[in-house]
């Protein structure tokens, strides 16, 4: 089968899912509707249509796209439409998830699978309430049981959902802590000694200027602009 007579099959299965197509679902589903034609259509030639049509669907024009999340293929309708949508779901749409919430969720993520055990340990604060919050909105599973700790502890993961809200395939697509922590760095302090604070412009030397910095290791040193240093 030609691609072009193939991209309306394979559109129309993902608009008429409720869930997410994995590529391998799709070339079966299609297989089985196209049962009569004696060559099968491959997962080579499903991929090729998957791109023209998320080529086709990425013009302006349209307001919804099509796009792998959460493992599948889904039409997505665009983010500048969320707030137009979101009155079709009433309040729950439009709720948030909480800063606790928020906080208990990114460490399941990055530290899964996790007990509550652990995530209490890490936050400092029970988060029974959290957990249980996350598991209702079903961005959370339990995955099993931790048997080599006292009492085989429940394990956390995230949820298919959870990739699906957050418009992800997998946890390795989650941006690297490393990454984030740099788009946050601080810059230096500046000091100044406190005999030239009430002094006049012209009696304060540029190159007696300072600034705090944190070495890769942690350690707290004093810079001058000229670049020496030495630990306070």
């Amino acid at each position: 089968m030609e691609i072009t007579n193939l991209i309306p099959h394979i559109e129309a299965l993902i608009f008429a899912s409720d869930k997410g197509l994995t590529t391998l679902e799709i070339t079966e589903m299609v297989n089985n509707a196209l049962g009569y034609m004696d060559d099968k259509i491959s997962l080579d030639q499903v991929e090729a249509a998957l791109e023209g049509i998320t080529e086709k669907y990425s013009a302006d024009f349209y307001p919804f796209e099509v796009k792998q999340s959460g493992g599948g293929w889904q039409f997505l309708t665009r983010k500048e439409f969320h707030k137009t949508i979101a009155q079709l779901n009433g309040d729950k749409f439009l709720k948030r998830l909480s800063a606790a919430a928020l906080e208990t969720l990114a460490i399941i993520a990055y530290k899964q699978p996790v007990t509550k055990g652990e995530i209490e340990a890490i936050r400092g604060v029970s988060s029974d309430y959290a957990v249980q919050k996350l598991l209702e909105k079903e961005l959370i599973i339990i995955s099993g049981r931790n048997e080599k700790a006292v009492g085989q502890p429940l394990l956390y993961s995230t949820s298919k959902s959870f990739m699906d809200y957050f418009g992800i395939n997998s946890a390795e697509e989650l941006p690297k802590i490393k990454e984030v922590l740099a788009e946050q760095l601080v810059e230096p302090t500046v000091m100044k000694d406190v005999h030239t604070e009430n002094a006049k412009p012209e009696d304060v030397d540029e190159n007696e200027t300072e600034a705090l910095v944190v070495t890769d290791s942690g350690e707290l040193i004093v810079n001058n602009e000229q670049g020496e240093g030495e630990e306070s």
